[in-house]
């Protein structure tokens, strides 16, 4: 019996496997880039605080849309998700820009364009056609529902009787406190580490 040969892969599965090998690599080299870029020069308080309106909100709507979601169990289409399809990348894409705008730097702004095109977008492109296989009503959902910039009103759901609400549990379970961490230790770094690095070449610690 001749064995079956697999399917060709396609871009989207190419690009993911790039994506899983350079994520931490990538990751890594972009938060070197924001901490050189934040020791270079003392923070400006004016763009440290337009930076806390992009991060503030970035990371109340991924908290937000994580006590929504259940992954692979259900298609979520309410509370954030009747505005955007992604309300987690539109919220990682807010806090990101908002760091660019803390260091008001144009390295920070390219890196983290950078490491979106290579992670997100074939993240999104590939979690689209799961949920377009798995649930039939995907399809309506999206000629409803934007894909990252939200609508004003939120879309009502395809399904008639999908009522949701934020679950607490679901938060912790997906760890989005985790973000919360990360970005106070950002911000730690951006306002102490010019100041420890000047101490330290001084010999003042």
């Amino acid at each position: 019996m001749t064995p079956i040969s697999s399917p060709p892969s396609d871009w989207i599965t190419r690009w993911q496997k790039i994506a899983r090998r350079i994520r931490v690599p990538l990751g890594f080299a972009t938060a070197a880039v924001y901490l050189v870029e934040a020791g270079r020069r003392p923070p400006l308080a004016g763009a440290v605080a337009w930076s806390l309106a992009l991060v503030i909100p970035g990371l109340w709507l991924r908290g937000y849309a994580s006590g929504y979601v259940k992954k692979n169990e259900e298609l979520t289409t309410t509370g954030p998700y009747a505005h955007v399809r992604n309300p987690l990348y539109l919220g990682s894409i807010l806090i990101a820009a908002g760091f660019a705008v803390s260091v008001l730097s144009w390295p920070v702004a390219v890196a983290l364009a950078v490491m979106f095109v290579a992670i997100y977008v074939p993240v999104i492109a590939s979690e689209e056609r799961f949920l377009r296989t798995t649930f039939s009503e995907f399809d309506e959902y999206c000629r409803r529902v934007p894909r990252l910039i939200p609508r004003l009103t939120p879309a009502p759901s395809p399904v008639a009787d999908q009522k949701g609400r934020f679950f607490l549990p679901l938060y912790l379970k997906h760890r989005e406190y985790n973000a919360l961490l990360g970005i106070a230790l950002l911000y730690f770094c951006l306002i102490f580490l010019r100041a420890a690095l000047n101490a330290i070449f001084r010999g003042q610690l």
